[in-house]
Formats: structure tokens, sequence, C-alpha cells
């Protein structure tokens, strides 16, 4: 089992623990359930993957804030 983080955006991966569950990811983050359904996807192989924002998909926000108020908006 591992825990990857991956951006939400333009899903490349950012990092990546060798060890862990959804369960474990949740806890480390401090989210309660209704916010780790939200950022944190179960794999059929008991893997976590953790969804955030890499550093390149963060500034693009920064300079377009019109774009938080899509769900994906990189294609």
């Amino acid at each position: 089992m591992a825990i990857r983080y991956r951006c939400r955006h333009c899903e490349t991966e950012i990092g990546r623990l060798p060890f862990g569950s959804a369960d474990e990811a949740r806890t480390l983050l401090r989210l309660g359930e209704e916010e780790a359904e939200e950022f944190i996807l179960e794999g059929e192989d008991g893997d976590a993957t953790v969804q955030c924002i890499c550093k390149d998909c963060e500034q693009s926000l920064d300079r377009f804030p019109d774009y938080y108020s899509l769900q994906k908006w990189l294609q």
C-alpha cells in the first residue's frame, strides 16, 4: 500500500509514501470523513491518492483567480 499525492488539476504526481492507507492519509492530513471523501481516493489495491495542487497550478490560480470556479480547467 502507498499514499500518493497528485495534483487535482494537471494530475502530476507530486510525491509518494511507500506505505499507508486512506485511513492513515486522512489521519495525517487531519481531515474529517466528508473532507476526506473530497480529497482522498482509495484504489482497489489499497493505495490512497491525495488530491492536492502542484506549484505550477497554484501559480496559475494566483494569476487567474477565476479558475477557482472551474472544477477542471486544464484539458
